[in-house]
């Protein structure tokens, strides 16, 4: 496997299906995918797609929800060299037009068979039954009314995917993903993890975003592995997974672990996950900052380190991987991984001392090449020098660790002094009662911001409020405690997983919240 050095991402399944295609690949409800009939299908939907005039420099939409189809899609269009768009079916009609509008595919295609949600947008849009033999019947798809204009043909062999961002904050942008980058994580992730083709990893994470993609999808095929593949994710179906086909490898990003760990709690006196799932050997969480009191539960429930890691959309593939000989006892995101480059720097761009909290840059093989079609915040991103700047805040430990303290639009300025939400929800998810927090600035006044924190409770659990202050007043300087404090239901997260702060910033400017 070390030998291997794909081009393009359809080089990977191309690679195993010649070598050995009767392994199995994708686990669905309906069956076990080989990689042999893999590859068969995605030829297949390759020759379909170029006789539909599908060519290099074609942009081709699927909004979905995780199945075969989309995987098909994905290297079908790559073998073509036009750029697949997974596009979530979950996003809300004005962002699903949205992103149609600004991508301008030649084709866009609806996963109807697996998602109710899917086929609301596909009936909205006119969507027709597909024809293509090695499709499901109910994938059904919209040509545009003319035919976009191309990328270049440098540009198109260039990019594997556009991934659109989750758009928390302003218009979703169009992320230029590399082959390059892909396929060199794919091989760096394979080994890191020590992945073979007897792991089985579950594949809950959207296709949609850079970690369903590059984590889960291309370092498990890579590896020969084989993959659940699930259109959402369901802590209940986890531990079903768990028990057959024998999941080795659980990825997530933190909320699915808090969803997993409450399912955990319910369980029978005395099981835990080190005597109840003996295939499983590999935890690990991304996408977002690591709360300690997760990572103190979830490796106590399951008996072995909840590994952790640090990546963006901008760059294809994890930038930072915790060992796994090596685990650590705290939060961090790990060390750099072969071929990137960091540097802490402050706003000017001025390197950071070790140890001193400044804005995340890095470069490396897997840096986007720029947001499709917006010039603008594509200078805003790439610096001089092939360096990204991430957006995210930071900092580097003395052993070369890495620290994330959260994004930098998220920093909160309270009398002059840098509030951190991350800080902040790490002491109040570990207050009992606490499922999960989210922390978020609001103006005052004066001018200065106030720390609000939204807070949603275990099931069943009745938040003692008095206890809870007092307890902010002995972790947290008074700078950092929370001016206000709300319960609400649930706290809402992106497709992938990630906590939404726009709604709750939107809820202090007066919408009305469980008190």
């Amino acid at each position: 496997m070390s030998s291997f050095r794909p081009e393009f991402i359809h080089d990977i399944p191309r690679h195993w299906a010649e070598q050995s295609p009767q392994a199995p690949c994708l686990y669905e409800a309906s069956g076990v995918l080989s990689y042999g009939t893999l590859w068969q299908r995605i030829t297949a939907t390759r020759d379909w797609l170029a006789a539909q005039g599908v060519g290099q420099g074609d942009r081709v939409m699927v909004v979905g929800e995780n199945c075969a189809e989309m995987v098909v899609m994905l290297f079908a269009c790559s073998a073509l060299h036009a750029w697949p768009i997974q596009v979530n079916a979950r996003l809300s009609p004005r962002e699903i037009d949205g992103i149609r509008a600004h991508a301008q595919p030649l084709l866009t295609f609806f996963t109807n068979h697996v998602s109710d949600v899917a086929a609301a947008h596909a009936k909205r849009l006119g969507a027709q039954p597909t024809d293509c033999v090695a499709l499901d019947s109910g994938f059904a798809s919209l040509r545009a009314q003319e035919a976009p204009p191309r990328v270049s043909a440098a540009e198109a062999r260039d990019v594997a995917t556009l991934i659109y961002t989750s758009g928390t904050t302003g218009a979703p942008k169009g992320v230029m993903v590399p082959h390059a980058g892909l396929t060199i994580f794919a091989r760096i992730s394979a080994a890191s993890r020590n992945l073979g083709p007897a792991d089985i990893a579950y594949g809950a994470l959207p296709l949609s975003h850079i970690f369903g993609i590059a984590t889960v999808l291309m370092a498990t095929l890579y590896a020969g592995a084989s993959l659940v593949m699930r259109p959402r994710f369901d802590a209940a179906d986890v531990f079903a997974a768990l028990e057959s086909p024998g999941v080795t490898m659980l990825q997530g990003v933190p909320t699915m672990f808090t969803r997993i760990m409450a399912v955990a709690r319910e369980s029978a006196q005395g099981v835990t996950g080190a005597t109840a799932f003996p295939r499983l050997r590999y935890l690990y969480t991304g996408g977002a900052p690591l709360d300690p009191t997760l990572k103190r539960d979830t490796e106590a429930w399951f008996g072995q380190p909840l590994h952790h890691g640090y990546g963006i959309t901008e760059y294809a593939g994890s930038l930072f991987i915790t060992r796994m000989d090596a685990p650590r006892a705290d939060c961090s995101a790990g060390y750099i991984v072969e071929g990137v480059e960091i540097r802490i720097t402050s706003e000017a761009g001025e390197p950071m001392p070790v140890g001193e909290r400044g804005q995340i840059r890095v470069r490396g093989p897997g840096v986007m090449r720029g947001y499709f079609r917006n010039a603008e915040q594509t200078a805003e991103a790439l610096l001089p020098g092939g360096w990204l700047n991430t957006g995210d805040l930071g900092f580097l430990g003395e052993d070369g660790a890495l620290f994330i303290v959260g994004r930098s639009k998220d920093l909160i300025i309270r009398s002059g002094f840098n509030v951190y939400p991350i800080e902040v929800e790490s002491v109040i998810n570990a207050f009992p009662g606490v499922r999960q927090s989210a922390v978020v600035g609001r103006a005052a006044a004066d001018g200065n911001e106030e720390v609000v924190a939204f807070i949603e409770t275990q099931p069943g659990a009745a938040l003692d409020s008095a206890a809870l202050e007092a307890y902010l007043r002995d972790s947290l300087a008074p700078y950092k405690r929370p001016a206000q404090i709300r319960v609400i239901e649930t706290i809402p997260t992106t497709a992938s997983g990630k906590l939404l702060k726009q709604p709750l910033r939107a809820m202090l400017d007066g919408a009305a919240v469980a008190a």
